[in-house]
C-alpha cells in the first residue's frame, strides 16, 4: 500500500501518482486530502511549489469518479433525500448556506435577509387532521424570521402577501405590514414553534413552549394551497426541527402533527416542483460538470488539466475533463460540452461566457475549486467568482452540499479572507505557511541600481531600448535631472541582466519584467547581445563575453495563446535559456529545476514577490532569486484609467495630470517586502559575488539541497535512517531504565 492509499486515495489513482515519482505526499497533501475526501470546505495556504494542485486534484477526481460509478450509494442517498423534510438548497437566497443534513441555514450578510423553503410542503385534506408544526431554535444568538409561505412567495418572508413570518424583534409580518406580536426572540437557547391550523385557518407561534396566540387568519382559498416551512436570517445561523425528538425540551402542542410525521401517515404531501437541469445521474457523462476548477491564467489551467489527465490514467470508466480557456476554437469546446463533461478546468472569461449563454450548466456542480484566489482577485474577478457561486446549488438531491476548495500561496490578506467568509461554509484552514515566507531552498539577494554612483550608463555603445516614458522629457546627461536618472536606471537594468547571466554562469532562468513592453524590449536586447561579440563598457570589469548565447522566449498576455504555450514548452524542454515574462507566469507554473530568477523590477504587490521567487527552489532543489532595485524613483507606465489599457498609448504625463505614468519607488517596495517577510534581504555588489555561509558553500543552484555533511541520499528511507537509528537507541535506553526502576522498586 502506498502512502497515498493510506490517506484514502484509490489504488488506481495512487498507481498513476507513483508513476509520476510522487513517493510521499507533501505536507499540504497529507493535511488537505483527507479533509476534502471527508466532504468539508477547505482553505489551503502553503508555499509555492508545495503540491497544492495535487492536494485538491487527487480527492476531487476520486469523488467525481465515485459519484459517477457508485450507483447503489447514489440511489440510497436519493431515496433518503426524497423521503425527508429538509431545507431546500435549490430554493434559497443567493448568499445563504444550508448544512449537509438540510436542518441549518446560515447567512453571513449583515445587511440583507437570506431565506430558504423546505423541499416539501403540507396541504389540507378532508379528514379533519390538518394541524402542522415545526421548530426553529438558536444555538447562538441571532436574528431570524420564521413561518410559512407558498412556493411562489418571496424568500424574504413576510414581505409579500404569500408569506407569513414572525421576526426576532417581536413583530409579525405579511405584505410588508409589520405589527407587534408576542415577544422578541433570538437569544441562545430560544425555541420558536410554528403552528399552521388549516382546519381553523390560523397561523400562530410558540416561544419556549408558551402559546403567543393567533397571529393570522387565512381565507378558505389560502387554506387550499400548499404551505412550506420557511426561514430567513440576517448574519446568523438557525436550526430547524421537523420531527419528534424523545429528548425534546418543549412538547408539540396538543393535536398538532410534526410536518415530517405527516409524511409517515401517507397524507397528501406536495413535493417541491423545482426544475431539475441536466440529465439523469445514470448517464455517466452529463452536460453539467460535477466539478469546476477556476484558474487565473491559461498556463496554470493547462497545468492542472494535465495533472488530472495523468491521475485518471488507471481508472476504469472514463472521467471526461475539459479545458475551457481563451485562444482555443470555441466550436471544438462546444462540441466537447455537448458530448458531455465531468470536470471543467477554466479561466474566468471563457467560462462565464459559456455559463451566460447556457453552454455550461452548473446545476449539477458539486465542487467549486478556486485556485490562486489572490491572483484572481488582483485581476478583478471578485464579482465573477461570487456570481458563479450564486448560480451553483448549495444542496443536492443526494443530501450532499456544495463543497468548496480555495487555495493560494498567500491566503493571509483581507480580500481573500473576506471573500472566503462570504461564500464558504465553515471552512477548515490548512495553513502550513502562515504569513508570507520564503522556502529554505530559495536564496534571494538584491542588487541596488544607483545611476548617481555608477556612471557607465553615460558611455554605453549598445543599449536596451527603453519603454519611452521619457520620450517627451528633457534629458540632461551632464547635469542629470530626475527624468534623466530614471532613464539611466532602465539602461542600467538591461545591462545588469546580461552581467548577472555572465558572472553567475546562468544557463537557465525566469526573468520577470513589470510590463509587457519591458518584456519585449528585453527579449530584443538579449537577442541583439547574443548575435555577436559584446563589449561591456561599464567601469565594473570591462570583460568580454565570448559565448553569445542568450537564447530567450517571451510570455505575456499580448502574445497569442499558441505562442505562449509553445514558448513555455520550449523553455521547459531547455531549447532556450531564458523565459522573460510578466506576473502572468508567476502563479503556479511548474517548471522543475529552474535554478535562477531575475527580477528586473520589483512587483507592486508584496505577495507577487513570493510567487516570483517561488519559481525556483521547487522539488527540494536550490534556487537563487536576484532582484534589481532602483535607488531612485523610476517613471513607469500605469494604464489603470487608460481607455486602450495601454495599447498604442503615448500619454507620458503623470496620472495626476490625466496621463498614464507614475513614479515608482522600489526602495519603499523593498522595505515593505522585508517587513512582510520579517527579514533583511542580502545586498550584493555589481560584481555579483555572493557571500556564503558554512552550510551553503557547496550549493549548486538547480540541484537538490545537500545535508550539512555533503551526503546525497538516494531515497527518503536513507535520509531518515540516521534519525530512525537514534530513535531506536533512545527507545532501548528508555526500556532499560524502566526495567531498572521496576527492579529497584521490588528490591526495596
Amino acid at each position: 500500500m502506498t502512502a497515498f492509499e493510506e490517506m484514502g486515495i484509490l489504488p488506481e489513482i495512487a498507481k498513476a501518482v507513483d508513476e509520476m515519482e510522487w513517493t510521499l505526499p507533501t505536507d499540504i497533501q497529507a493535511e488537505a486530502v483527507p479533509l476534502i475526501l471527508g466532504g468539508g470546505d477547505v482553505l489551503m495556504a502553503a508555499e509555492t511549489g508545495s503540491g497544492k494542485t495535487g492536494a485538491f486534484c487527487l480527492p476531487v477526481l476520486q469523488i467525481v469518479w465515485e459519484t459517477m460509478y457508485d450507483t447503489s450509494s447514489k440511489k440510497a442517498s436519493a431515496n433518503k433525500a426524497a423521503n425527508s423534510f429538509m431545507l431546500c438548497a435549490k430554493d434559497m437566497g443567493s448568499e445563504a448556506q444550508v448544512s449537509n443534513d438540510g436542518l441549518k441555514i446560515e447567512s453571513k450578510n449583515p445587511r440583507a435577509w437570506q431565506g430558504v423553503r423546505t423541499n416539501k410542503g403540507v396541504k389540507r385534506t378532508d379528514d379533519g387532521n390538518n394541524k402542522f408544526y415545526y421548530e426553529a431554535y438558536f444555538s447562538d444568538a441571532g436574528l431570524a424570521r420564521v413561518g410559512w409561505s407558498f412556493d411562489f412567495a418571496t424568500l424574504d418572508l413576510g414581505t409579500d402577501r404569500n408569506g407569513w413570518g414572525f421576526g426576532g424583534t417581536g413583530k409579525k409580518s405579511n405584505s410588508k405590514n409589520f405589527e407587534n406580536y408576542g415577544v422578541a426572540f433570538g437569544d441562545r437557547g430560544d425555541v420558536i414553534g410554528n403552528l399552521l391550523d388549516l382546519d381553523a385557518g390560523t397561523i400562530s407561534w410558540y416561544k419556549n413552549g408558551e402559546d403567543l396566540g393567533v397571529a393570522y387568519r387565512l381565507t378558505p382559498q389560502q387554506c387550499s394551497q400548499t404551505f412550506f416551512p420557511t426561514v430567513c436570517t440576517k448574519n446568523a445561523m438557525i436550526s430547524v426541527n421537523f420531527q419528534q425528538q424523545d429528548n425534546a425540551k418543549y412538547k408539540v402542542p396538543p393535536r398538532f402533527n410534526w410536518v415530517s410525521h405527516f409524511l409517515n401517515t401517507n397524507k397528501v404531501v406536495s413535493n417541491r416542483k423545482i426544475e431539475e437541469s441536466g440529465v439523469s445521474n445514470e448517464n455517466k457523462h452529463t452536460g453539467a460538470p460535477k466539478a469546476i476548477i477556476l484558474e487565473p491564467s491559461r498556463e496554470l489551467a493547462e497545468q492542472t488539466f494535465q495533472c488530472l489527465q495523468k491521475f485518471k490514467k488507471y481508472l476504469h470508466g472514463d472521467v471526461k475533463i475539459l479545458l475551457v480557456v481563451g485562444g482555443v476554437n470555441i466550436k471544438d469546446q462546444l462540441e466537447d460540452l455537448r458530448s458531455g463533461v465531468d470536470i471543467i478546468v477554466a479561466t474566468p472569461g471563457r467560462l462565464i461566457d459559456f455559463v451566460d449563454k447556457g453552454n455550461v450548466n452548473v446545476n449539477n456542480c458539486h465542487f467549486y475549486i478556486i485556485d490562486e484566489i489572490d491572483g484572481l482577485l488582483q485581476q478583478g474577478n471578485r464579482d465573477l467568482i461570487v456570481r458563479l457561486h450564486s448560480m451553483i446549488p448549495r444542496m443536492f438531491d443526494d443530501g450532499k452540499r456544495l463543497q468548496m476548495i480555495v487555495c493560494s500561496a498567500t491566503l493571509h490578506n483581507f480580500d481573500v479572507k473576506k471573500l472566503a467568509e462570504k461564500i464558504m461554509y465553515f471552512p477548515t484552514w490548512v495553513d502550513l505557511k502562515g504569513e508570507d515566507s520564503v522556502p529554505e531552498t530559495v536564496h534571494h539577494i538584491v542588487l541596488r541600481v544607483d545611476p548617481r554612483e555608477d556612471f557607465f550608463w553615460k558611455s554605453l555603445k549598445r543599449q536596451i531600448v527603453t519603454d519611452g516614458v521619457h520620450a517627451k522629457d528633457h534629458l540632461n546627461y551632464s547635469q542629470p535631472n530626475a527624468e534623466t536618472l530614471s532613464e539611466a536606471v532602465k539602461k542600467m537594468k538591461g545591462e545588469f541582466v546580461v552581467k548577472a547571466i555572465d558572472s553567475l554562469k546562468i544557463d537557465q532562468a525566469i526573468i520577470f519584467c513589470r510590463t509587457k513592453l519591458d518584456c519585449d524590449n528585453l527579449e530584443n536586447y538579449l537577442n541583439t547581445v547574443g548575435g555577436g561579440e559584446y563589449q561591456y563598457l561599464c567601469a565594473i570589469d570591462g570583460a568580454r563575453n565570448p559565448k553569445n548565447n542568450y537564447s530567450c522566449v517571451c510570455l505575456h498576455s499580448d502574445r497569442r495563446p499558441q505562442e505562449r504555450t509553445a514558448n513555455l514548452e520550449y523553455f521547459k524542454a531547455r531549447k532556450c535559456k531564458f523565459l522573460i515574462c510578466t506576473d502572468v507566469a508567476a502563479r503556479g507554473i511548474d517548471v522543475k529545476g529552474v535554478p535562477f530568477v531575475i527580477q528586473v523590477t520589483l512587483p507592486d504587490e508584496k505577495a507577487n514577490y513570493v510567487h516570483r521567487i517561488g519559481r525556483v527552489g521547487r522539488a527540494e532543489r536550490m534556487g537563487l532569486a536576484i532582484s534589481l532595485v532602483s535607488c531612485i524613483p523610476e517613471k513607469v507606465w500605469y494604464h489603470s484609467n487608460c481607455n486602450s489599457r495601454g495599447k498604442n498609448c503615448f500619454n507620458t504625463r503623470l496620472t495626476t495630470e490625466g496621463g498614464c505614468c507614475i513614479w515608482y519607488n522600489e526602495l519603499q517596495l523593498l522595505a515593505d517586502i522585508e517587513e512582510s517577510l520579517n527579514c533583511t534581504i542580502q545586498t550584493i555588489g555589481p560584481d555579483f559575488k555572493i557571500e556564503v555561509n558554512e552550510f551553503d558553500g557547496k550549493v549548486v543552484y538547480g540541484q537538490k539541497k545537500k545535508a550539512g555533511t555533503g551526503i546525497n541520499y538516494a531515497s527518503h528511507v536513507e535520509q531518515l535512517s540516521d534519525v530512525v537509528s537514534k530513535l531506536s537507541k533512545l527507545e532501548e535506553e528508555a526500556q532499560l531504565n524502566f526495567l531498572n526502576l521496576r527492579y529497584m522498586k521490588k528490591s526495596s
